[in-house]
Parts: structure tokens; C-alpha cells; sequence
């Protein structure tokens, strides 16, 4: 009867987290799997699928100049968007750490911005403020400044990008206000007493404290920069002369508006490498600069 009854529960488990599984397989795991296999065809959604072996990855790396050029720029855009969104959220903590009358209220305002991810219309609300008349050139008018084409500079568009993706924080921010609340208090005092002062004690004590969510979020972001689209293609479409022109803005280009399918999925499966690999050297380095608590015992 015991056996009966766990059978039934764990039948009943499996009826609940079917519709994730099913979700699980459709929506992830088959496009996995067959964007694998699209990428040996030359696959284009309408004609009769051949294979062609390493063609597509040989040509892209061999013979398509427009892969370099965007794989330079999103590398640019990663460099410009991680480090500026992690040391913009962690200072944005450290203020919001200190208890003082209305901090949730400034929690909640700079968390906002998060709300909305990579959405078209924060996309298109990015596009109106930076355009020839738009709010900030209006602005810089107002104190005699100069209008600046943003967007249409090669120069300054990719940074005017990087700032989108850089003002929305509030997720890194709330993973690093969580890791500063759980830093010991006795840590600083101690510190304290030895004499460090504020710079000192965040760099011997809060720093090693929050590595572990600091390695977490340079992954997580570094994966998403690799993966932008979204503001590269509303806001700028790759231009000018493809200054914005991203990995994943190719990858859309070459599926969807030439439908070569198959050499799109070879381009899925670079971007897929490259993050791989970035992912893998991270936790190849985390023993020299990330501290566990464990680790300490």
C-alpha cells in the first residue's frame, strides 16, 4: 500500500512538471538540436534541404568578411556594457546599502529601469531621446552646446547602444545589495580596529565577501551582450557603415531576410562557442580571485 501510494504521488509530480517538459523540449531543446543540424545543410525554410558538410563554417570563417566585422563589434559592445553595468550597479548598492528614511522607495526607482529588459519600446524610447531632434540634443541646445548625432557616428553610435543596455542595472544591483547584506558585520569592525579606513575596508573585506555573486553576474551578463539584437536592430538596424552591425543582428539578417537558414544556424552555433568558451575561462579563473565561505573554513 506504501509502495501504491508514493507511485501515485510521484505520477502526480511527473502530470505537474509535464507542462514545463513539454515547454522544455518544443521550445529549447528541439530548436538546439536542429539548428545543430540545419547548420551541415543549406537549409533556406523553402527549397529542399542538402547536406553540405562544414561549408557554411568554412565559409563563414574563410570568405565572409561581414563575420569579422560583426564579431569585432559585439566584442566592443561586451567590453563597453559588462564592466560599466557591474561597477555602475555595485556603486548604486553600496549607496542603497545604508539605511536612511525612504530607501525602499530609491530601491524600487532603480530597480525600474530592469523591469522593462530588452524590450522594443524602451528600444524605441532609446532611439527618440538620442535622434538629431531628439531630448538630449534638445537638452545640450538649451546650454549651447552643439547637437551630436549619436546614432549617426560611427565613432559614438555602439556607445550610445552600450548605454541602454548599461542603464538597465537593477537585477545586478539587487543580487550585489543582497551579497553586501549578508557581509558580517564584525568583519568591519575588526577592520575598524586595525585601523582601515572606508576604501581599505571595502577592498579587504566587502570585495572578497561579494565575489561569488560578482563571478555570477560577469557570466550573466557577458552571455547576454553576446546575444544582443534587440537595440541593434530597432534602433540603428547594424548602421552606420555597420558600427552596431551585431552577431546577432547578422545571425537575423542571414536567416530571415536571405533565408539561408542553414548558414544562419552555423552563426548560431559560433555564437554558441564563443560564449561557451568565454564561459569555461571564467570558471577557469575563479580560484584566483573568487572567495568561498567554505573555502575560508
Amino acid at each position: 500500500m506504501k509502495r501504491s501510494k508514493s507511485a501515485k504521488r510521484g505520477y502526480k509530480a511527473y502530470i505537474y512538471i509535464l507542462p514545463w517538459l513539454i515547454g522544455l523540449m518544443v521550445l529549447q531543446l528541439y530548436p538546439f538540436v536542429a539548428s545543430l543540424i540545419y547548420s551541415f545543410t543549406n537549409y533556406n525554410a523553402f527549397g529542399k534541404m542538402n547536406f553540405v558538410g562544414l561549408d557554411n563554417y568554412i565559409r563563414l570563417f574563410t570568405k565572409d568578411k561581414e563575420f569579422y566585422k560583426s564579431l569585432g563589434v559585439t566584442i566592443k559592445y561586451t567590453l563597453l556594457t559588462v564592466p560599466g553595468k557591474i561597477i555602475l550597479s555595485l556603486a548604486i548598492a553600496v549607496m542603497l546599502n545604508k539605511a536612511r528614511k525612504g530607501i525602499g522607495i530609491m530601491r524600487t526607482v532603480f530597480y525600474l529601469p530592469s523591469l522593462f529588459g530588452g524590450s522594443i519600446a524602451v528600444a524605441l524610447l532609446w532611439k527618440l531621446l538620442f535622434m538629431d531632434s531628439g531630448l538630449i540634443n534638445s537638452m545640450l541646445h538649451v546650454f549651447g552646446i552643439s547637437p551630436v548625432s549619436w546614432l549617426g557616428d560611427p565613432k559614438i553610435a555602439l556607445a550610445t547602444l552600450s548605454s541602454l543596455e548599461i542603464w538597465q542595472f537593477g537585477s545586478s544591483m539587487v543580487m550585489f545589495l543582497a551579497a553586501l547584506k549578508q557581509v558580517p558585520q564584525s568583519l568591519y569592525e575588526a577592520a575598524g580596529i586595525d585601523g582601515a579606513n572606508k576604501i581599505q575596508a571595502f577592498l579587504k573585506v566587502t570585495f572578497p565577501q561579494i565575489t561569488p555573486i560578482l563571478f555570477f553576474t560577469i557570466i550573466m551578463q557577458t552571455i547576454n551582450a553576446l546575444q544582443n539584437f534587440t537595440s541593434a536592430f530597432v534602433i540603428t538596424k547594424g548602421g552606420p557603415v555597420k558600427s552596431t552591425y551585431m552577431l546577432g543582428l547578422k545571425l537575423y539578417n542571414d536567416g530571415f531576410a536571405f533565408y539561408k537558414m542553414g548558414y544562419a544556424s552555423a552563426s548560431s552555433w559560433v555564437i554558441f562557442m564563443l560564449i561557451l568558451s568565454i564561459t569555461l575561462v571564467l570558471f577557469g579563473t575563479q580560484k584566483f580571485w573568487v572567495f568561498y565561505e567554505d573555502e575560508a573554513k
